[in-house]
């Protein structure tokens, strides 16, 4: 029977973060799952939305699973921990000695050391396996990609949705293309964007990223996917790629060329719809009926954000707004001080506002209204079945407005109703809802809200691709659809 080796090792970074992303991150569970090796992997993998999970339940050979590692975006993974990693996947794999290989990657990693650290995985894999051996790789829609990655890669699967909806799919995907690679010779085709998109013009609910995603599978080819990149990354690679495997070299050649035209066709269409805090919030107070959601996007920690900006809270409060919820505020002081003071208790604590460059902390006395150990099962549509730990979780009404704050232990992106529910907040039951995310939470929340807004607030996650301060970009690359070419520059 055919042997396929399995791993994962994910990481989405952001190098614009303030903080790097160590080994103990990859360890502990806070919204993804901890880091899991071995035998291990198959019952805690079992049913979630992840791509290794549709990889193992799809696949018909023998698996030897190594392990999995995943951490919450952030800032440049450390050398160590990546070492460790990868040293761990390629040893397994050279002692299972398989024929083939299975890889859940994310595709936008970059460590202090290598600004591509997927191809350098791969890299390290292929010096154990040979040139020849089977590689499936599945990735992020977010993926920086380069040639060097693709080269080393037999075939790769992409996320087609964004919220990622279809993690699992995709991983059952690479297991079918795999196939497909085990079974006959599998000609490909890579292809590159040569504009950035900024991450809320990316969602596959809004044009033209819809109708680029629904083509996708239309090709034909035995596959064609895209990435649209992860613009918080100053590298060279950054930008959309386009993967096309068919049976012929002039049919991969020939989807790959028709995404790339209908990407080149749609540029001047996509919008991030970015409003100011306070427009955003004076949309939400006159709506009717609520609820309004509102997306701190820039402070996003799904996308590296520090997810403790204050500057959304602000605008709640100084719009005088009557009936306000918000989470996830990253706040371990503050959630401490609530459980020792306990449920009742009235405090004045200092709010967030850790990374002074985003924000400043907000001064407030607050009611704690409940408290919780951070431990739940999320039930929305991305993250659903997946067990979360995010530590000391506190519900504080903010005294003398109508804002109610959530402030949590562990940064995690608010894509999952649950992480309001945890301190006993139904988010049907408000006016305006505001989460601590970029466009992942519009699978869960979209189904009590009919009206979302994007606030364009400080934070680590900039959305206005023009104002960044990249140096190290390809100059062939424009910063935004229809944006100024980038230059690159020394860093001051």
């Amino acid at each position: 029977m055919t042997r396929v080796a399995v791993a994962g090792f994910q990481h989405e970074t952001n190098t614009f973060a303030p903080f790097p992303t160590t080994m103990e991150l990859f360890e502990r569970r806070g919204a993804w799952p901890e880091l899991t090796r071995g035998a291990a992997l198959p019952a805690r993998f079992h049913g979630l939305n992840i791509p290794l999970s549709g990889f193992l339940a799809e696949c018909k050979h023998e698996v030897v699973p190594i392990l999995w590692a995943g951490a919450e975006p952030g800032g440049y993974v450390e050398t160590g921990a990546f070492d460790s990693m990868v040293a761990e996947i390629v040893e397994g794999i050279r002692q299972a000695a398989p024929d083939a290989v299975y890889l859940d990657l994310h595709g936008a990693m970059v460590t202090e050391a290598y600004d591509d650290a997927e191809a350098e995985i791969l890299r390290r894999v292929r010096a154990v396996t040979g040139p020849d051996l089977p590689i499936a790789v599945s990735l992020d829609l977010h993926g920086n990609l380069s040639q060097a990655f693709f080269d080393l890669a037999t075939v790769v699967t992409v996320y087609r949705t964004y919220p990622h909806v279809d993690m699992a799919d995709t991983g059952a995907r690479a297991t079918r293309l795999l196939d497909a690679a085990l079974t006959g010779p599998v000609a490909k085709a890579f292809r590159r964007g040569d504009y950035l998109i900024p991450i809320t013009a990316q969602a596959t609910g809004f044009s033209p990223s819809r109708e680029l995603y629904a083509a996708l599978p239309d090709r034909d080819a035995l596959s064609v996917d895209l990435a649209l990149g992860f613009p918080p990354a100053d590298i060279p690679e950054l930008g959309p790629a386009i993967f096309a495997y068919a049976r012929t070299q002039a049919a991969a050649d020939q989807a790959a060329d028709a995404t790339a035209r209908h990407l080149a066709e749609v540029e001047g269409t996509f919008d991030a719809r970015l409003l100011s805090a306070a427009d955003a919030v004076a949309q939400a107070k006159s709506a009717h009926p609520g609820p309004v959601v509102i997306a701190d996007v820039q402070d996003n920690p799904g996308a590296g954000g520090t997810s403790d900006t204050t500057g959304l809270l602000r605008a709640l409060i100084a719009a005088e707004v009557p009936d306000a919820v918000l989470s996830m505020l990253h706040d371990p002081d503050t959630a401490a001080a609530a459980h020792s003071a306990g449920e009742g208790a009235e405090i004045t604590v200092q709010l967030g506002g850790a990374f002074r460059q985003y924000s400043e902390p907000l001064e407030a006395t607050v009611l704690v209204e409940a408290l919780s150990d951070g431990q739940f099962r999320f039930t929305g549509p991305m993250f659903g079945g997946s067990d979360a730990d995010l530590g000391p979780v506190a519900r504080l009404r903010l005294k003398g407005t109508g804002v109610t704050v959530v402030v949590g232990s562990e940064r995690a992106q608010n894509a999952d109703q649950e992480m309001f529910r945890v301190v006993g907040i139904e988010p049907r039951d408000h006016a305006i809802i505001c989460v601590k995310s970029a466009v992942h939470f519009m699978a869960d929340y979209g189904r009590v809200a009919d009206t979302i807004l994007f606030a364009d607030v400080s934070g680590a996650n900039p959305c206005n691709l023009a104002a960044i301060p990249y140096t190290r970009l390809r100059t062939a690359l424009r910063l935004g659809p229809n944006g100024p070419l980038a230059v690159t520059k020394p860093p001051d």
